[in-house]
């Protein structure tokens, strides 16, 4: 059945010509039918296309159509091979973090793609103008619905669904692998038996011949790695030696590169025929294409590795090679088992156990496991595939019974129902103990629990569920009426689901706000690193032996307190990181550390806003500018300015421009003087004049008040840049006076009372803050003799 004559207006959407079997069963189901659809089959059997029709579908109906993508490394993927797509003139927009969204260019989308986390975060906020846009989705497309059972994640999924249903009821396209109980899956999504499909491994295109090979652990970890390498290269070797592909998964990106380094070693070692250095043309080519110096020389022994952190042109043409057969044996990481349709003859997984930066090391999924065997075969190339399983004869009885058995898809949400109740509590859906029951009615875990009432604690599902409200009142996030029993949130509980915080982190976010009282002023950036270092997203985090005196030499000389290692870890790539130097021991898990850090900053900067003021907010927004620059606190403010990365802030700052208007006062010739091009100071300037600049008037201030007499003074905070919210405050003797939250357009007049009293003399002090910007605060100081 040719694409053409089923769909002729898309027949350029697809990467092929015809559909195949599966494909074919499925499609009137997807084309003829508005009916939600569950479609369960194996990997390498075409289910992308499955997705695509939904689409087209939706698209040929003037709908919106939104691609759940099971990882964010996938949705940039997407967004390249949809440029088919765009070339129909349908725009496809994959939605990323906060600070990148254009929420212009997501209301336009034909085709949305996000994330599960994307997605909870985006409807929690559906009704504010930046996130109306998912509200208006025709299909929704779960890419790996299988992803239900994943830690954590499994539940984000889960809820999303549920509440993305309930705000605009697009149909559902559900996808997955093989899965034992799809049924469950088409029950929750109330999809009915006509396009409910289960197909089995006979539509696989390729057999899967699969097994678990063990090893001999050892006491050293890594000379473990190596045992299991070799183990692997004798898997592989049989076909390698037929000229047949194998494609080895590891558990990190370092991983991937010293294994393919150790594997050409070993393949020389063993004679196997293998490398790229006989082809002339293709050889010479390789040293001006790719960027990465030892993916090249690897390369040239037909060997390479694969992972995300590769630019995405050495990731292009590691997967151009490898499908052209130029590399033989390619060590990879799981994402490209979730990705790219890269098959191999033979598929080695020899890391069950992986390191996750927030996590420590845990268990491969099971999920995972059976997605990377899935790449075994290689359609229209081998009648088999070969996929193994390396692991320590302890785990072996339970991977073989995986392979054996498949996974049954269960839900996660009873481990995060706290969470999760909040944020529906918070968005105004939940309102009483009824409301709670309605919803939870609609989730997957209503569905399994059904099928299993024992296990999901169903006979005591009420008890659980005011157990749980009771939690939530306990821990300040929900108000109950003890006589209606009506809930709503408190703005602990709204702010916690708006800034997507486990409910422990907010807590001592909260009690971080309490102990900086109202105005903010004795909180330092000290406590704020700490609050962060010691946030429940970080309990898992674990310091290496190796990784502690790095750790120890960041954080010589500070108070730490009673810190954990992990914590102690955290808190030193903060540092670090504030300070443009952290230590190469900790480069690693410093990204993701401090990615996730960043984001939590921000949260606990909302926090400080509501709850302390905004002179504590404006702290919390300095120092994540520092980390996410690694610039000094005399220079973070100029990192407000468009043009003025770390570099160029730490050189104006060390010529006495430490803020905007510093900038705007030297004007074009003073910055040229400081060292900058005529060009670059323009641009300089320009960005300067598009922030506030702030100049105080302190009128008829007097210089002396006699003992026992006082007099109303007006200071006029006057904003001769960009309007801007701001906090003003005016303190005496370091003793709040007055302080106030204004929206600051042109000026402000803030009373002062001088007042004679016992003191020698009276220091005022004026300081303005913007809560939303990393601008140093602003202070100016008069004294007051007393006689």
């Amino acid at each position: 059945m040719e694409v053409a004559e089923v769909l002729p207006e898309f027949a350029d959407a697809f990467a092929f010509e015809e559909f195949n079997r599966m494909q074919r069963e499925a499609l009137p189901g997807l084309l003829e039918s508005d009916e939600n659809v569950v479609a369960s089959a194996p990997t390498a059997s075409g289910k992308t296309a499955l997705a695509e029709l939904a689409i087209c579908k939706a698209l040929a109906d003037g709908g919106t159509a939104l691609f759940i993508a099971p990882l964010r490394a996938l949705t940039n993927e997407k967004e390249d091979d949809w440029d088919r797509f765009e070339e129909l003139d349908y725009s496809v927009y994959v939605v990323t973090g906060e600070r990148d969204l254009n929420p212009r260019r997501a209301r336009r989308a034909d085709i949305l793609v996000m994330t599960p986390e994307k997605l909870d975060s985006a409807t929690r906020k559906h009704d504010s103008r930046r996130y109306d846009f998912v509200t208006d989705i025709d299909v929704c497309v779960i890419d790996e619905v299988h992803l239900l059972d994943a830690d954590r994640r499994g539940s984000v999924l889960e809820v999303t669904i549920s509440r993305l249903r309930r705000l605009c009821d697009p149909r559902i396209v559900a996808l997955s692998a093989t899965m034992p109980n799809v049924d469950d899956v088409a029950a929750w999504l109330d999809a009915p038996d006509e396009t409910t499909f289960e197909f089995d491994e006979s539509y696989r295109p390729v057999d899967l011949k699969s097994g678990v090979k063990t090893y001999t652990h050892g006491d050293n970890a890594f000379a473990d790695k190596y045992r299991r390498l070799y183990r692997a290269i004798d898997l592989a070797e049989p076909h390698l030696r037929e000229d047949g592909q194998s494609l080895v998964f590891v558990s990190s990106r370092q991983d991937t590169v010293q294994a393919a380094k150790k594997a050409r070693d070993e393949i020389a070692e063993r004679d196997i025929p293998m490398g790229v250095r006989g082809e002339y043309e293709f050889h010479t080519d390789l040293k001006e294409r790719l960027d990465d110096d030892t993916l090249y020389h690897s390369v040239l022994d037909g060997v390479a590795f694969h992972h995300a952190g590769l630019s995405k042109n050495d990731r292009d043409l590691v997967e151009e090679w490898f499908k052209e057969g130029h590399i033989e044996l390619l060590f990879s990481t799981s994402t490209l088992a979730w990705g790219v349709n890269l098959p191999a003859r033979c598929v080695v997984i020899r890391d069950t156990k992986i390191h996750d930066p927030l996590e420590g090391e845990v268990d491969m999924s099971p999920l995972d496991v059976l997605q990377m065997l899935g790449r075994a075969g290689r359609p229209g190339y081998d009648d088999v595939g070969y996929g193994w399983v390396v692991c320590d004869g302890a785990d072996a009885d339970k991977y073989r019974r995986l392979l054996r058995d498949g996974k049954e898809i269960e839900s996660r949400l009873a481990e995060t129902l706290e969470t999760h109740l909040n944020a529906e509590i918070a968005m105004g859906t939940i309102t009483d103990l009824e409301d709670v029951m309605d919803w939870l009615e609609t989730t997957f875990y209503y569905v399994r629990g059904q099928s299993k009432p024992e296990e999901y604690e169903f006979p005591n599902l009420r008890g659980r569920v005011r157990d749980c409200l009771e939690q939530l009142v306990e821990r300040g996030f929900v108000e109950m009426d003890p006589e209606t029993l009506s809930i709503e949130a408190t703005p602990r509980g709204v702010l916690a689901s708006k800034y997507y915080l486990r409910l422990a982190t907010a807590v001592t976010f909260a009690e971080l706000c309490d102990r900086a009282g109202e105005d903010g002023g004795t909180l330092e950036a000290d406590d704020i690193l700490e609050a962060v270092a010691t946030a429940e997203e970080f309990d898992s985090v674990s310091a290496r032996q190796s990784e502690r005196d790095a750790v120890d030499a960041v954080l010589v000389g500070r108070e730490t307190g009673d810190l954990e290692a992990g914590q102690r870890k955290v808190l030193a790539i903060l540092r670090g990181a504030a300070d443009g130097s952290t230590p190469a021991e900790l480069s690693s898990d410093a990204w993701v550390i401090r990615r996730n850090a960043t984001r939590l900053i921000s949260a606990l900067g909302a926090f400080l806003d509501r709850l302390a003021g905004p002179h504590a907010a404006n702290l919390a927004r300095r120092v994540e500018a520092r980390i996410e620059n690694g610039v000094a606190e005399d220079a973070v403010g100029l990192t407000a300015i468009d043009g003025v990365g770390p570099g160029r802030a730490s050189k104006l700052a060390k010529d006495g421009l430490s803020t905007p208007g510093d900038i705007v006062e030297t004007g074009i010739e003073g910055l040229v003087a400081a060292g900058l091009s005529e060009g670059v100071a323009e641009r300089v300037y320009e960005g300067s004049q598009s922030l506030p600049a702030i100049e105080i008037d302190w009128g008829e201030f007097p210089e002396t008040v006699a003992t026992g007499e006082n007099e109303v003074c007006e200071v006029t905070v006057r904003n001769v840049g960009e309007p801007s919210r701001a906090g003003l405050r005016v303190t005496v003797n370091e003793v709040e006076m007055t302080a106030t939250s204004t929206y600051l357009r042109d000026e402000d007049t803030v009373p002062v009372g001088v007042f004679g009293a016992d003191a020698e003399d009276l220091e005022y002090t004026v300081s303005i803050v913007f809560p939303e910007e990393p601008l140093l605060p602003i202070r100016e100081q008069r004294t007051v003799d007393v006689v």
